[in-house]
């Protein structure tokens, strides 16, 4: 049977970026002693390459970085439908108002002010994170088996690893999830597919993509494909527990 919960990782990562070494070993320190995955980086181009290939639940971002600045970081993460609902708070020097009404105006979630207390700074962490949970609320997770979607933040796990989907392949799977069991025809699904949208942004669906598109998705949920049964004459469902 299907289950929902807000979504509460016992362990969410963290990716802090910052150019001080001093400051990246201090916050890394404190991050760990409270069970948060913590993964550092000292540019802003390492930090984008991070957060495209592992998503984390949060970002600690410092403005003032050589080559990419963190202004452009989080410009770059929230154009980004891949990293656009992960939360950042910015870590700026004093009397940086500009920089910060900025950031927020980006869609920085929080500003912490140099020199900051690491208790301060994982309080605001919390907060963040709290608020996004909450923000969640109306679309749960969703767990099926060894199947985990998240879908305000667009993300799919099988086994707590991720699973890389397109936004048609993501729109498909998070219509069956909803109503595991149920049968849908493949007319049902491109409707889903499509969104409010006539063009999606990978390809044009069709009833003749969606097999496509289910051949694709079984595939990359792996061992979790097996999940998506074909219902000869009618169409497809997800299993439910």
């Amino acid at each position: 049977m299907r289950t929902y919960a807000a979504v509460a990782m016992a362990r969410e990562s963290v990716l802090v970026v910052d150019d001080e070494r001093d400051i990246l070993e201090l916050v890394k320190y404190n991050l760990d002693k409270e069970g948060y995955q913590v993964t550092v980086v000292a540019t802003g181009e390492d930090a984008l390459a991070a957060a495209r290939t592992k998503m984390p639940d949060i970002v600690i971002l410092d403005l003032m970085l050589p080559g990419v600045d963190g202004l452009e970081v989080c410009r770059r993460l929230k154009a980004d439908p891949k990293t656009h609902n992960i939360p950042i708070v910015m870590l700026t020097a004093k009397g940086d108002e500009a920089d910060v009404v900025t950031g927020l105006e980006l869609g920085a979630s929080d500003y912490v002010t140099k020199p900051f207390s690491p208790r301060v700074l994982t309080a605001r962490i919390r907060a963040v994170l709290r608020r996004g949970d909450e923000a969640e609320d109306d679309e749960a997770t969703i767990r099926i088996k060894d199947l985990t979607i998240h879908p305000g933040r667009h993300r799919v796990l099988v086994k707590d690893k991720p699973v890389e989907l397109t936004a048609t392949e993501f729109r498909i799977l998070l219509f069956l999830a909803k109503r595991p069991g149920w049968v849908f025809t493949r007319l049902q699904i491109v409707d889903a597919a499509q969104g409010d949208d006539v063009f999606v942004t990978d390809r044009f669906v069709t009833d003749r993509s969606v097999d496509v598109h289910i051949v694709s998705l079984r595939r990359k949920l792996g061992c979790g494909g097996a999940y998506i049964e074909t219902v000869r004459g009618v169409g497809y469902r997800l299993q439910d527990e």
